[in-house]
């Protein structure tokens, strides 16, 4: 097998460099207008939008694709500071959403939308996003046939 050669290892850092610089001021966004953090809000916003409110510990640990203990041990801490609580049920857990926590994720969903639209959306031409959509999608078919 070989090595990439230049201009391959070029776009593979340009690709590194300018995910992580959009992922970075999104979740630094939304942590410095709402007090929540990328792991908060990905788990607020799943049990608000996919759960309404309620959803297993099981499948909430599978749509995030974290492993049961680094869940559960952040669900403690969200516990702590009041935005879920957890009930036992048949054959599992189930996370529910406090007052708190829909409060917090309500109010961080325009946040988010905000600055997608400032450090993604914006970035790409309008006559470029149906390209860059088709771009995205054969990443994500190319990584998940292999």
């Amino acid at each position: 097998m070989t090595l990439l050669n230049e201009s391959e290892m070029a776009l593979w850092h340009a690709w590194k460099r300018a995910q992580d610089a959009v992922w970075t001021r999104v979740t630094a966004e939304i942590a410095d207008r709402t007090g929540l953090s990328d792991q908060d809000f990905a788990v607020l916003t799943r049990v608000h939008e996919i759960g309404h409110g309620v959803l297993r510990q099981s499948a909430l640990a599978a749509l995030l694709e974290w492993h049961r203990s680094r869940l559960s041990h952040h669900l403690t801490r969200m516990a702590d500071r009041g935005l879920i609580t957890r009930r036992p049920v048949d054959g599992g857990v189930e996370v529910v959403l406090t007052e708190v926590g829909r409060d917090a994720v309500v109010r961080a969903r325009p946040v988010h939308a905000e600055a997608v639209r400032r450090y993604l959306l914006e970035a790409i031409p309008a006559s470029e996003r149906v390209v860059f959509e088709r771009i995205l999608a054969g990443l994500m078919l190319s990584a998940a046939d292999h």
